[in-house]
């Protein structure tokens, strides 16, 4: 199958790709309660090295540039309680920490967890954090320039692979919450 964005060799509907995922994202997509059907979640295999930004866009198509998106985790504290959140914005941006998300959680401060408590929690390995396949519970918080995007290219859990993700289905992800600026230039 063609990938709808981007220069990859081959796109496989997730659910037919579970072996290549981490086992919280494969739950995810195999109960995927979603009204975007899961085999429009696609899978792509990528080389692990070319994971830099500028590198990966050199060989996997420019227009990624404009249509990927980070996933970061973030805590936010208060009164002694921290809640961890993920948040999704586009990859030309950066995640308002100390605005929208603080304001979002209701936190005293917030900042960006450290990546031994974001691979801890998640069980995903870093550079490779995926909204897909969270903790339960967890807010995830998503730019709305994500959601109106047709595809969105976005982390699998792993640094091998990345997930192509129909915009839309972000806004149905457990737990999660669109926002106008949480991604800032």
């Amino acid at each position: 199958m063609r990938a709808p964005i981007g220069d990859f060799d081959t796109a496989a509907p997730a659910p037919d790709r579970l072996d290549e995922l981490i086992a919280p994202v494969a739950d995810a997509v195999r109960h995927w309660p979603g009204s975007v059907p899961a085999d429009q979640i696609l899978y792509v295999d990528t080389v692990p090295e070319w994971a830099d930004t500028a590198v990966f866009v050199e060989h996997y198509g420019r227009d990624l540039l404009q249509r990927s998106a980070n996933c970061v985790v973030v805590a936010g504290k208060r009164a002694g309680e921290t809640t961890l959140a993920a948040c999704v914005v586009l990859s030309t941006t950066r995640v308002d920490v100390n605005g929208v998300v603080r304001r979002q959680l209701g936190a005293r401060k917030a900042s960006f967890a450290s990546m031994d408590t974001a691979t801890g929690q998640t069980g995903m390995e870093y550079g490779g954090i995926t909204p897909i396949g969270l903790p339960a519970g967890w807010p995830v918080l998503v730019d709305s320039a994500v959601v109106d995007l047709p595809y969105v290219l976005v982390g699998s859990g792993r640094r091998r692979g990345k997930l192509l993700v129909p915009g839309k289905a972000f806004a149905e992800l457990p737990g999660a919450v669109v926002l106008e600026g949480l991604g800032v230039a």
